[in-house]
């Protein structure tokens, strides 16, 4: 008899389930600590069941066995960024207390390096779980810029929107979803924009060495983008290498070369028969 292969998501829902009522508890906590507004409970509210919903239905779709703990950390880091989204939604009214806006944004940062780590470590790295960590470090680099963008300008949203800009267009340009090889540069660009635009948020520094901090960030990112995209486009499916072109002189040898033979052997063929015609 045929064994039947069955899937049982329940568990998974209900971790992702935990996740989203520890979401509403540490909402619960900023309001309580420091009377987080409505525009900041909505934000962070929706953030908390957006996060849960499309996890869900990402978990349910590669039928995943396990949440892992790799994907553990990954969670609590999205629980981390929810708190930041609804402080950042809440300071267009008031702004939000420097050192818990700081405190909660560093622990994220610095669980970024943790989740993949253990994933390593436990032999539990998924396709999913990489981009479940790479959609929370965007939103949160999005969610950070936003905020920056208060006092510095609306340029700095560049940073925060240039990898949105990137997947909208490789809607138009499939070959911009290739896999790029490794490249400790970018990862460094990507690791820093984080920090310089938290140690910007922070007013630790003047503001002009803030300013040139933020500015130094958009311009590493800038490059980045900007030689992923030279060689996706060098490398696209279809691109033909530059000495694979063959030139005109070539073209028209190989095409004459089977006439040349050709008319070699009709020229043979003829002085055969006229052989055979004297001796006859």
């Amino acid at each position: 008899m045929a064994l039947i292969n069955t899937y049982d998501g329940r568990l998974l829902l209900s971790e992702t389930t935990v996740g989203a009522g520890a979401q509403v508890l540490l909402l619960a906590f900023l309001g309580t600590a420091i009377g987080l507004g409505p525009a900041g409970w909505l934000t962070g509210l929706a953030f908390g069941l957006a996060t849960w919903a499309v996890l869900n239905r990402a978990l349910l779709r590669t039928r995943t066995r396990t949440f892992g703990p790799a994907n553990r950390v990954t969670l609590g880091r999205a629980i981390l960024v929810g708190a930041v989204t609804a402080l950042v939604a809440d300071s267009f009214q008031s702004s939000p207390p420097v050192s818990l806006f700081v405190g909660l944004t560093a622990v994220a940062l610095i669980l970024d390096g943790v989740d993949g780590k253990v994933a390593r470590r436990t032999g539990t790295s998924t396709a999913l779980g990489a981009r479940f960590d790479m959609e929370v470090d965007a939103f949160l680099i999005l969610v950070l810029s936003v905020y920056v963008s208060m006092s510095m300008g609306p340029w700095v949203l560049l940073i925060g929107l240039m990898r949105y800009v990137f997947v909208a267009a490789a809607k138009a340009a499939p070959w911009l979803n290739n896999s790029l090889p490794h490249s400790m540069a970018r990862k460094t660009v990507a690791a820093v924009q984080g920090v310089f635009l938290l140690v910007a948020a922070s007013g630790l520094l003047p503001y002009e060495a803030g300013f040139g901090l933020v500015a130094l960030a958009l311009g590493s990112l800038l490059w980045s983008f900007g030689r992923d995209i030279v060689w996706l486009f060098r490398n696209r499916e279809g691109a033909v290498e530059p000495r694979a072109t063959a030139t005109v002189h070539e073209t028209l040898t190989v095409i004459m070369e089977p006439t040349v033979e050709h008319r070699a052997g009709e020229r043979r063929a003829g002085e055969r028969r006229a052989a055979e015609l004297v001796t006859s």
